[in-house]
């Protein structure tokens, strides 16, 4: 049976994560043992005690959340069979290219934070806003940002009718309205600091470029499928690029699950939460799906 991973991104994330799995196996603790001696401090003590407004601040939610999915990872990678695709959701997909073997684990983590600092550094806080579109179709979201004022766009395509759109934090709220009144039956503005994926992270995807320089990638042992095309790449410059361009783009993880269900037979989240299983089940209903976060998420998965 193909089995294809899927790793989660920014606001799967919680104080007490994988603390079960952690009393059962200990390479989660050693995981994020390692990440802690790259950043500084103590990451697993943060994703444990908290306090939560810590742990979501995006420098350490990014290095938090790769952690937690790699540690995952690690304890899965035995009980199945060799995975056939992996990707990740935004923040996810560097997640997915150390698990796949192209990216340092090390390297990674020091990478995700200084993002993290890239993000919040290119947009002030309260100048950013994103919301949750539900409802409404593809091109009546797009047709409405396109028409605003200011910079508003669409910047995850998570499932079918379900947007979530970024930019100024007044094109937004403006935005919300006019979807509203177009049938949306949801629009609600989401609790983050930084607005991904969208034009104003382009001066956080210079400073990205520019750092992936002193990364060391090579062609992943498990085929990855990136966010901005949903395309695998097996070259480092070209997955350099991907990850460059995903900071401004769009995140396209309708067209990555298509990807996903074409190479497989069935799919497991790896990380905290279970928010990639639920897009799952309404991208395609007939790919299962099994989140895995805890020992009886993991003994319903490998079973």
């Amino acid at each position: 049976m193909n089995t294809g991973f899927i790793f989660p991104g920014q606001g799967s994330q919680s104080v007490g994560m994988l603390a079960e799995l952690a009393d059962k196996f200990d390479e989660v603790e050693k995981t994020f043992a390692d990440a802690s001696e790259v950043l500084g401090y103590d990451l697993w003590k943060l994703t444990i005690e908290g306090p939560a407004e810590d742990l979501n601040k995006t420098e350490c939610t990014q290095p938090a959340l790769l952690a937690a999915g790699v540690s995952v990872w690690r304890v899965l990678k035995d009980n199945v069979s060799d995975p056939a695709v992996m990707a990740g959701h935004s923040l996810g997909e560097y997640t997915a290219l150390v698990c796949s073997g192209s990216l340092e684990f090390n390297d990674a983590i020091s990478l995700v934070a200084d993002r993290g600092r890239f993000m919040q550094d290119a947009v002030p806080a309260g100048e950013g806003a994103m919301a949750a579109i539900l409802g409404l179709e593809d091109d009546v979201v797009e047709g409405i940002c396109d028409a605003a004022e200011g910079i508003v766009s669409c910047a995850n395509y998570n499932s079918p009718g379900q947007i979530v759109i970024a930019g100024q934090h007044s094109a937004v709220e403006s935005v919300i309205e006019t979807l509203k009144e177009a049938g949306a039956k949801r629009a609600i503005l989401l609790p983050v600091s930084v607005p991904s994926h969208c034009a104003l992270m382009k001066p956080a995807a210079d400073a990205l470029e520019k750092r992936l320089e002193s990364i060391t990638m090579t062609s992943p042992n498990i085929p990855v499928i990136h966010n901005v095309d949903a395309k695998m790449h097996s070259e480092p410059a070209e997955i350099k690029k991907a990850l460059v361009e995903q900071l401004h783009q769009p995140v396209r993880w309708v067209e990555v699950m298509g990807v996903v269900s074409e190479n497989s037979d069935q799919v497991i989240e790896s990380g905290p939460g279970k928010v990639l299983a639920g897009l799952s089940k309404r991208i395609n209903r007939g790919l299962s799906c099994y989140p895995v976060f805890d020992p009886a998420s993991l003994e319903k998965a490998i079973s």
